[in-house]
């Protein structure tokens, strides 16, 4: 039997405008639970797509054992897509039914490849998922992106690859349908490759792998292990550059010391030639030499400040960049009052029965995570208190200072720079500090000057929170709406720590169970079949998971 597995022969690729991606990638995919990790645009989905064979590399050789199938991370559905479709099995089971009709042609047997079962096995994938009410001829937009998403993972599951590559499948799930993902994922029985920064998903792997400007390097273990390793390996790496600094100070310090001597004994032996009474061409001669020594000695500098310099420059490169999103300067906001909002048997809108009435106050300097099944009203509640939508009845009274991000981030203007609209929210600061504090949340000098519809997913957060945070006055309550969306780890993990260090009432909204714990929130507004209910604890469970 042919071992399972995915092979990287120095594989590299260009982008288009002859830009390395990355270069001479060699490793081999065991058939295990692979989590790929790495930071937002060093290519991971493109690796994923060459492993798969739907990209061919610029050099080397991706090799496969047997047929793979790869689930990108927007599943594409035009009008007349069914869910059979979405899950890639129409067409054998369109064969499927034309042989149940009577076809005889060979071709149909083909597609079908005796998997004479196939309706049934794929409709119970799906009762098995919590998608009951989906059918092979199901519509495929009727079906939200979840489970859009899950269907089409499902199909997956039936594929008969060798392997699975998984670009972030656990998007826009809510926190019932990442479990049920996490379900079908453990029923997978041969090799899978998973591309996500969700740290629950990758602690079911058997192997994290991180792509970096440095190539791929495999950790072994699940997301804790590789976590513990990696900050080990970093904290090496800053020990080695800050030992390379202090090199380079008493090397340079040694150097000037000797480049002085030298200068005080051509100083010495000018004077004494002054004085001296010889000849002009003998006088001339010692001038040449002392002149080249002090010539070779400048070269002998140049050359070990150079290496100095390179050294530096080597440990530096060992040390990741830092966090995208700085994690100080996190303004305070003023005293606020004792409730910062009041919910008086208000009714949301468009939100079902059971979670559209909500009476509710929030003391200043809570921190709540809000929780819930997609479509429970989480983000409607959120906008009604930002007071861009109003409630169908009763009262809302918000006494802080409020700041919303949804998430689309609609809040920012596409056609203006980030800078200029950090200005507009605090002209008192002034431009030169705004821009500072803009580049402490990792956003340059261009980044911050470009209109903020042509930014990045990550970099439009940041831009977002520079001007709710650092708006006058600053917030007293911020409303968040699945601000962890776009963020590669180490960007989330500074989002976390920025958030830990605000210390004004917080309301989040999030699916994501380990972005939540790490925030260190004081209660829950969960929305469920009772409505909505607000209770003091760590997890989102009433404890930790």
């Amino acid at each position: 039997m042919t071992h399972t597995h995915l092979t990287l022969d120095d594989v590299s690729y260009l982008l288009p405008d002859g830009r390395i991606l990355f270069s001479h990638l060699n490793m081999v995919f065991q058939p295990q639970r692979t989590g790929l990790v790495g930071r937002n645009g060093v290519g991971k989905t493109v690796l994923a797509r060459l492993l798969a064979g739907q990209l061919q590399a610029s050099a080397g050789r991706c090799l496969r054992s047997g047929p793979v199938h790869y689930l990108a991370q927007q599943v594409a559905a035009s009008p007349q897509t069914t869910a059979a479709g979405l899950a890639g099995l129409q067409a054998p089971l369109d064969a499927l039914a034309r042989i149940e009709a009577g076809s005889v042609e060979a071709r149909d047997f083909e597609l079908l490849a005796e998997r004479w079962d196939l309706r049934q096995r794929l409709e119970s994938e799906w009762r098995r998922s919590g998608l009951e009410h989906v059918r092979v001829d199901t519509p495929a937009q009727t079906l939200s992106g979840g489970e859009a998403s899950r269907v089409a993972l499902s199909g997956a599951m039936l594929s008969g690859a060798d392997f699975l590559i998984l670009d972030e499948p656990s998007n826009h799930l809510d926190r019932p349908q990442r479990l049920a993902l996490i379900e079908q994922l453990r029923r997978w029985p041969r090799g899978l490759l998973l591309i996500s920064h969700d740290r629950q998903l990758l602690a079911e792997m058997d192997n994290i792998v991180e792509l970096s400007p440095q190539g791929l390097a495999s950790y072994g273990g699940a997301y804790a292990f590789y976590a513990a390793q990696k900050a080990q390996q970093q904290a090496r790496a800053q020990s080695l550059l800050e030992q390379r600094k202090q090199e380079r100070l008493r090397e340079e310090r040694a150097l000037r010391e000797q480049r002085e001597r030298l200068e005080r004994r051509q100083a010495s032996g000018e004077r004494g030639r002054r004085e001296a009474n010889q000849a002009k061409i003998l006088l001339g001669r010692q001038q040449e030499r002392s002149e080249g020594s002090a010539g070779k000695l400048r070269q002998q500098q140049d050359a070990a400040r150079e290496r100095l310099a390179q050294a530096v420059r080597d440990a530096a490169g060992q040390v990741e960049r830092a966090a995208e999103i700085a994690v100080h300067a996190v303004p305070q906001p003023r005293a606020a009052p004792r409730a910062l909002f009041t919910l008086d048997a208000v009714e949301l809108p468009f939100v079902p029965q059971a979670t559209r009435r909500i009476s509710l106050s929030l003391g200043a300097g809570r921190r709540i995570g809000v929780i819930g099944a997609n479509g429970c009203g989480k983000s409607t509640l959120l906008k009604v208190l930002a007071g861009q939508l109003p409630p169908r009845a009763g009262q809302v009274r918000v006494q802080a200072v409020c700041a919303y991000l949804d998430q689309n981030l609609a809040g920012l203007d596409p056609a203006r720079g980030a800078a200029e609209q950090l200005l507009a929210v605090n002209p008192a600061a002034g431009e030169g500090r705004l821009r500072m504090l803009l580049a402490q949340l990792g956003l340059d000098a261009e980044q911050a000057s470009r209109p903020s519809g042509q930014l990045s997913g990550g970099e439009r957060l940041k831009a977002a929170l520079a001007c709710a945070l650092y708006a006058d006055p600053p917030p007293q309550l911020l409303l968040l709406d699945e601000p962890s969306n776009h963020l590669d780890l180490p960007s989330l993990q500074a989002l976390e720590a920025m958030l830990r260090g605000y210390r004004g009432g917080l309301l989040v909204v999030s699916h994501d169970d380990a972005f939540l714990d790490a925030l260190e929130l004081d209660g829950w507004l969960e929305a469920g079949p009772e409505g909505w209910r607000l209770r003091d604890g760590a997890g989102p469970q009433g404890g930790k998971d």
